[in-house]
């Protein structure tokens, strides 16, 4: 099953099962700590429906948004096009896919969930695509959140900001905040509002 979930199987059953499958609202994180920073070239990593890419286009960004599903990938371009972005969409495998080093200002990859064992090569290769001076956001779900909304049984997916931050050379990075940061979400049984907690990495490379 773990390794079933990334494939572009999976999420086109997963995309095609909905209208919409996400808020359509950029995330908390990329909001917060980049809306700081002057536009320049960004790589939004499992961008979904696009939101955030769509978000960083409004801003002044050049944004490339990548994701497995080409489902995914129409609904993101529509959006953009309703939006009046441009944005420049790729489909990818994550797995397989090792973006242009050194190419990005910003890189930003919002819950992808690899196993260890995947994923420490994953984020190395992205680590690797942001240039001198550019930011590394990455943010996951927290594993402390299972005893507040399910979450799979599969602690292999998750991890936190310091593990990040602990792989990242720090000769050549500048850890800025690597955290198990808390957010406000609504339950998706009950609805109710419950307090998560989201891993959250934010590094520029020097």
């Amino acid at each position: 099953m773990t390794m079933e979930m990334f494939t572009e199987d999976y999420w086109e059953q997963r995309y095609q099962s909905r209208g919409t499958l996400w808020s359509g609202r950029p995330n908390s994180h990329l909001v917060s700590d980049v809306g700081g920073l002057a536009p320049g070239a960004a790589l939004d990593v499992g961008c979904g429906e696009g939101a955030d890419a769509i978000w960083l286009a409004q801003r002044g960004w050049r944004v490339t948004g990548a994701d497995i599903s080409p489902t995914a990938l129409e609904r993101a371009a529509a959006h953009a096009a309703d939006a009046g972005v441009d944005v420049t969409w790729e489909r990818v495998d994550m797995l397989a896919w090792t973006p242009a080093p050194g190419r990005y200002d910003l890189v930003s990859a919002a819950f992808v969930h690899v196993p260890t064992g995947l994923r420490e090569a994953l984020f190395a290769r992205l680590a690797d695509a942001v240039a001198a001076g550019g930011t590394l956001l990455i943010a996951g779900h927290h594993a402390s959140d299972a005893a507040v909304v399910p979450r799979p049984d599969m602690p292999e997916l998750f991890f936190t900001g310091e593990e990040l931050a602990a792989a990242l050379d720090p000769e050549a990075w500048e850890v800025q905040a690597a955290e198990a940061r808390p957010r406000t979400a609504s339950h998706p049984e009950h609805g109710g509002e419950v307090t998560i907690h989201d891993a959250v990495l934010r590094a520029r490379r020097r």
